[in-house]
C-alpha cells in the first residue's frame, strides 16, 4: 500500500503532472485538437505557476496557518514529538545514512525547543526499505549533534497518520496528554489533524515556513525558481494528503451507516 500511494503521488504531483498534462494533449491532437490543445496548455500553465513564488504563495498560505511558537505555551506541553521528514540513503561523509534536510531542519528547532523547555522528547519515523529506521536516525542525530537526549523512539511508522497512531500510545503509557508537535509550518495542518485523530492535545511548534513576511520584489514574485518550485511540489503534496484524508474518512462515514 505504501508504494502505490508513492506511484500515485508521482503521477499526481509535480513535476510530473505538467508533463503528463502536456502528453496527454499532444497524444490527442489528432483525434480531438480542442481537447488536445487545451490539456497541453493547461500542463504548461500548471508547471510554471508551480515555480512562480507569487503563485506558490496562494498555496501555501493556507496550509502555514499556525504562526510561530509562542515561548509562553511551552509550560503546557509535557513533551515534545518531532515529526520524520525523509532519509537519506547515501551519505558516506556520514557513514552510509543518514536524515534528509527536511527532518534536519525539524530536528534543529526540536532541539532548540527541548534545550528552553528541559522537556522529554519523542522523534518519529520508520523505514519502508531496508535499512536503519528514520527515527533511530534521528535521535542519532539530536544526541551526536545536538546534543539533546531523547527519551522515546518510534521506528514504525510510514506516514503522518502513523506517526500519531503508534506515537500516542507511547506518551499515553508515560502519562503525556498534551505534546508541542514540531513540523513544517506546511505539514502542520495535515499533522494536527492526525495527532488529534488519535486522542493526543498538540500545541503546533511549526518551523521551516516557505511564505511570510520578508523583502517586497514584485519582479522576483513573477519569475520562477527552484526554491517557489520545492515549495510549491511541497504543498501539492499536503493539500492531495488533506484530500485524500478526506476521503478515506468520508467512506468510514460511509460504511458506519
Amino acid at each position: 500500500m505504501f508504494f502505490l500511494k508513492k506511484i500515485a503521488a508521482a503521477l499526481l504531483l509535480p513535476p510530473f503532472l505538467p508533463f503528463l498534462l502536456i502528453i496527454a494533449g499532444l497524444l490527442l491532437l489528432h483525434r480531438q485538437p480542442r481537447t488536445g490543445r487545451l490539456l497541453a496548455w493547461c500542463g504548461v500553465v500548471t508547471g510554471i505557476a508551480l515555480s512562480l513564488p507569487a503563485s506558490v504563495g496562494l498555496l501555501v498560505t493556507p496550509l502555514e496557518r499556525d504562526a510561530a511558537l509562542d515561548v509562553r505555551d511551552l509550560p503546557a506541553a509535557e513533551a515534545i514529538v518531532i515529526l520524520g521528514g525523509g532519509t537519506r540513503h547515501y551519505a558516506p561523509e556520514f557513514g552510509g545514512q543518514t536524515v534528509n534536510r527536511l527532518t534536519l531542519e525539524r530536528l534543529r528547532y526540536g532541539a532548540l525547543l527541548a534545550r528552553h523547555s528541559r522537556l522529554p522528547v519523542l522523534v518519529s519515523g520508520g523505514s519502508p526499505t531496508p535499512g536503519i529506521a528514520e527515527g533511530i536516525l534521528m535521535r542519532r542525530v539530536m544526541e551526536e549533534e545536538f546534543r539533546v537526549s531523547v527519551r522515546w523512539v518510534e521506528s514504525q511508522s510510514l506516514d503522518t497518520a502513523e506517526n500519531a497512531a503508534f506515537s500516542v500510545p507511547v506518551l499515553r503509557a508515560a502519562g503525556v496528554r498534551r505534546v508541542l508537535l514540531v513540523t513544517h509550518a506546511a505539514h502542520m495542518r495535515r499533522a494536527l489533524e492526525a495527532f488529534e485523530a488519535a486522542g493526543m492535545h498538540a500545541i503546533p511548534a511549526p518551523t521551516a515556513f516557505f511564505h511570510g513576511a520578508g523583502p517586497a520584489d514584485e519582479v522576483v514574485d513573477f519569475l520562477p525558481g527552484m526554491n517557489a518550485a520545492f515549495a510549491g511540489g511541497y504543498a501539492a503534496h499536503e493539500w492531495l494528503g488533506l484530500a485524500a484524508r478526506r476521503l478515506t474518512d468520508l467512506g468510514g462515514g460511509l460504511i458506519r451507516r
